[in-house]
């Protein structure tokens, strides 16, 4: 049998699937006409780890002084992982730290991050501690950035509110409440920004469903995205 036959290397003759290769189904691969739905583009993502693996040390460029000026100002068990990817420096730190990191972040001398450019969440469904919220920071007197991020799980999903530091978080973090379901302790009025006020779920979790949600004032009926093409 030649390894095209059994997925091992090669490409199988047109309309042939290959021994043992599972063909990606629903929302993947647009089949006749024109996607407008957004999703035929997708690819399956390699499995995550259980942790997040930090890059090695030293980082480079001036992510080893942001870093380092962190541990020295709130200790080295401030940064639970950090990672360089693309040229960007990610710092992983605890829910119940935001707060207390963002402050030493805007307010030290040798990091002046003084702007935070956006809060935002994230739903990785493999991971335990599956909800992640992330924070783009910007030092305008040193012309730096860096991303902030922490994660929670469904059992118990609340982060420190970082608006006392960063008042542009404030309606940032009622977005990220609405639609991801992240609790943010401290915020001064947490309510649904996007959905009404009885809405039940959150509408960016990778579990919710898609689509098929009557228009109210036309009574129509919107499908899902995978039915709205011709999908394989």
């Amino acid at each position: 049998m030649s390894a095209d036959a059994t997925g091992t290397g090669g490409s199988a003759p047109d309309g042939v699937q290959p021994v043992g290769v599972q063909r990606p189904k629903g929302l993947f691969g647009v089949a006749d006409t024109g996607d407008t739905s957004g999703f035929g583009g997708l690819v399956r993502a390699e499995p995550t780890p259980a942790e997040i693996p930090s890059s090695p040390e030293p980082l480079g460029g001036y992510f080893d002084e942001i870093v380092g000026a962190l541990r020295e100002l709130l200790g080295d068990d401030v940064t639970r992982a950090v990672v360089v990817d693309r040229g960007e420096l990610t710092i992983h730190i605890a829910p119940d730290r935001t707060a207390e990191v963002c402050r030493a972040m805007r307010d030290d001398e040798s990091l002046r991050f003084e702007f935070c450019a956006s809060v935002s969440g994230v739903d990785y469904p493999d991971r335990r501690n599956r909800l992640h919220v992330v924070y783009h920071l910007t030092s305008m007197t040193y012309r730096r950035n860096v991303r902030l991020e922490t994660a929670v799980g469904l059992d118990n999903p609340t982060v420190q509110s970082v608006t006392a530091v960063y008042p542009t978080a404030d309606w940032q973090e009622r977005e990220a409440y609405d639609m991801f379901g992240v609790v943010f302790e401290g915020h001064p009025h947490l309510t649904r920004i996007l959905m009404p006020d009885d809405w039940e779920g959150h509408p960016q979790r990778k579990d919710y469903p898609l689509g098929g949600i009557a228009v109210e004032y036309k009574g129509a009926h919107i499908p899902p995205p995978d039915e709205r093409r011709a999908y394989k």
